[in-house]
């Protein structure tokens, strides 16, 4: 399977993300509706950053633009921006603002075809945009449905995050710094380059959120920033605090991450073709700050899948009342209820209880546990996800006695589409039994073989 992995070691925000991506080999030029759309360009060079040789990619203003004082961007110390930091940190990665630009860009990919000028940088630049204008202006891009579905979708998240965070309503936020033309260049940017690059999975490794506080124009904050743990509630990922105490995961890079990259503990097994590196602004002593790109082929594995097992002791429920878990529980959002027999105290018979949940439904399906059984008590258990493969249902038609009969049929792969096992359902297997006479296994088996010759 073509696998794009980052090593989220020292963190992700949206340059650091176009950098590593164009470094392991995604074209710049596809980079070209962002620019016709917005008064932006994207401008790529390289630097060193602790003896890694890395890509920045800078999105700044077009030549039409940088003479007008309205479209350049304030200096990051301009009291008048409040040091919003929640909003203005996305593209900098370097939250103490102390931007080094010092390093040599020698600009030999240059996007913009002239570079024989003073950069303007397009960061905070263009209007403030309410949530329904971003989308708005996606939508107008004319991109691959593909790359507007997933830029979509990271600012669907970004919105949530900060409606979330300031009590507000998706449609009425407003994207400060994070609806600027230049975060916009960032996360469509990035959704480009990824389709270029063509890999069938993402995946990255715990992604550091680095330490400290945070100042912003609603207060001092802890890192990471409100805006970010909102986002990464939802993330298949999980993050690290540290290594150095500064913000290094930003609400875009978190948001892109988020909406396209599958969790995983180290990276995967790769036959690498291509390794990028992206780098962020600032220097860290004695670490490179960059983010890295591999992208090679993976032998295909089951999926990843965040779960949270609930568990409870009974030894009072009725069989009617057991009986009906399987179908309760579901309907709470429960994924899988397993009932067993268990001893309990003094000897008595009992059941032991055990439900598979996505966390985000744990609450609710415990309270339905409750109050389904009478429990006292739910217990969380420790597992933290579990392997799961790809199901699709495909159909089956069997001709029996010239009359033809439908039976779903579903099918298991693994991450690189090969099929493990089919299983035909029973519910529909017993219908066309029950109309043809035939055994029930008999029908199970010709569905089965129905789907594995084709």
């Amino acid at each position: 399977m073509h696998t794009l992995a980052f090593d989220g070691r020292m963190g992700a925000s949206g340059d650091m993300l176009l950098g590593a991506l164009v470094a392991a080999g995604a074209d710049p030029a596809v980079l070209d509706p962002v620019e016709a759309a917005l008064d932006v360009r994207y401008h790529v060079g390289s630097t060193t950053k602790a003896g890694i040789d890395a890509t920045t990619v800078d999105v700044i203003l077009d030549d039409a633009e940088a003479d007008d004082p309205a479209r350049k961007r304030r200096p990051e110390h301009d009291p008048e921006r409040g040091h919003d930091q929640s909003h203005d940190h996305d593209h900098s990665h370097d939250q103490s603002h102390d931007h080094d630009h010092s390093h040599d860009q020698s600009h030999d990919h240059d996007h913009s075809h002239d570079h024989d000028h003073t950069h303007t940088h397009a960061e905070g630049a263009g209007p403030d945009r309410t949530y329904p204008e971003v989308v708005a202006l996606v939508e107008g891009m004319d991109l691959p449905a593909a790359v507007e579905r997933n830029a979509l979708a990271v600012f669907r998240r970004l919105g949530e995050a900060e409606a979330a965070v300031h009590g507000t309503d998706l449609d009425t936020t407003h994207f400060h710094e994070v609806g600027a033309d230049d975060a916009i260049a960032d996360v469509v940017g990035v959704c480009l380059l990824v389709a270029d690059l063509d890999v069938e999975r993402i995946v990255t490794t715990p992604v550091a959120v680095g330490g400290g506080t945070v100042t912003m124009s609603h207060g001092t904050y802890p890192v990471p920033a409100p805006a970010v743990t909102e986002v990464v509630a939802d993330a298949d990922w999980s993050i690290r605090g540290g290594p150095v105490d500064r913000e290094l995961l930003t609400p875009t890079g978190a948001a892109i991450l988020a909406e396209l990259a599958d969790g995983a503990d180290r990276l995967p097994d790769l036959a690498v073709d291509t390794v990028g590196y992206g780098a962020g602004d600032a220097d860290v002593p004695d670490r490179p700050n960059v983010l890295r790109a591999l992208v090679g082929d993976g032998g295909g594995g089951l999926r990843r899948e965040s779960i949270t097992v609930l568990e409870t002791n009974l030894d009072d429920a009725t069989p009617e009342v057991l009986g009906a878990l399987q179908e309760t529980l579901a309907e709470a959002g429960a994924r899988d209820v397993s009932i067993l027999p268990a001893t309990m105290k003094k000897s008595r018979p009992g059941h032991l209880v055990k439900v598979v949940v996505d966390p985000a439904d744990a609450e609710r399906v415990a309270r339905r546990l409750a109050e389904e059984t009478g429990t006292l008590g739910v217990r969380e258990g420790s597992a933290g996800h579990r392997w799961v493969a790809d199901r699709v249902f495909e159909t089956a038609t069997l001709d029996v006695d010239g009359e033809d009969y439908d039976v779903a049929v579903k099918v298991a792969t693994d991450a690189d589409g090969t099929v493990y096992d089919v299983s035909a359902e029973y519910d529909d297997a017993l219908a066309v039994a029950r109309a043809t006479d035939l055994p029930v296994r008999t029908v199970l088996q010709r569905a089965e073989a129905a789907i594995r010759d084709r």
